[in-house]
């Protein structure tokens, strides 16, 4: 397996931070790309490197949705007061941010090792992109939602939860599967893709804890051999490139052209499964 380079530090930093954000899948495109510089995604450096990949898209969603992130904890805390006399809708949210963090972390801790599998399998990786490409062109004809969060119950929130835990298999898209199954249900469009976001936050850190405790366990072992410089490179790259993939699909989601994007899935998702045969 070859050592992590500062070109390949760049790539897959701009992969992750393009593809975690767009609903094209940037597990997918992280698989098949260490698959392409042979490098092994269970090495230090790429535990590390994911780590602090995924350090740098939180980054770009807290920079992003900095304004609306702000309001609703002012208003979280607000509403903590026994006194508060209006509708404690963003209590409402915490809870439902909650009930749909539970399947996602069931799944991620549940399944680890055959998900850990299907890294390795670039037809699995395939039909997962094909399956997030039919889910984006299924909301080229959705209604447009009208469902507020007081209408959005909490086996709605359970359903989107799973959504996100089903992402954890490298081709499904996070914010693709979320957005897209927010959106059947009814929920507004614009609220849809801030609650994916809102979920996605504690999803991540919780993944790049369950890594951290994969470095810690190669360190305690000998297994050191951690290129900083395109580890850190790459961060930086995913964090810039995350900015603008970010304002890229809010601005998808609310012009309804996510379809667009189910294309580009489809063609992946057939190369990778010819390149396998």
């Amino acid at each position: 397996m070859s050592e992590l380079t500062y070109i390949q530090a760049i790539v897959l930093g701009a992969l992750q931070g393009l593809a975690e954000f767009l609903p094209i899948s940037s597990s997918g495109h992280l698989a098949l790309a260490q698959g392409l510089f042979k490098l092994d995604p269970r090495s230090q450096s790429m535990l590390l490197f994911d780590v602090c990949a995924h350090v740098g898209t939180v980054g770009a969603v807290l920079v992003i949705l900095a304004r609306p992130t702000g309001k609703f904890l002012t208003r979280l805390i607000r509403e903590t007061n026994r006194n508060w006399g209006h509708k404690r809708y963003a209590c409402r949210i915490a809870i439902l941010g909650t009930i749909a963090s539970a399947p996602t972390a069931a799944i991620g801790l549940g399944f680890k090792t055959q998900l850990e599998a299907a890294f390795a399998n670039p037809i699995s990786i395939g039909a997962c992109l094909m399956l997030t490409g039919m889910l984006l062109f299924s909301t080229k004809n959705a209604p447009l939602g009208r469902r507020g969060w007081g209408q959005f119950a909490w086996w709605q929130a359970l359903l989107v939860g799973i959504a996100q835990g089903s992402a954890i298999l490298p081709g499904i898209s996070r914010s693709g599967a979320t957005i897209c199954v927010a959106v059947s249900l009814g929920l507004r469009r614009r609220w849809a893709a801030e609650f994916s976001f809102f979920v996605a936050v504690p999803a991540i850190l919780g993944a790049t804890l369950v890594q951290l405790s994969d470095v810690s366990r190669l360190s305690r072992s000998g297994e050191l051999s951690i290129q900083w410089g395109p580890v850190l490179a790459g961060s930086g790259v995913a964090f810039l490139v995350g900015l603008a993939a970010l304002r890229i699909l809010l601005g998808a989601v609310r012009m309804r052209t996510l379809h667009y994007f189910a294309p580009y899935c489809f063609v992946l998702g057939m190369i990778a499964i010819l390149s396998a045969l």
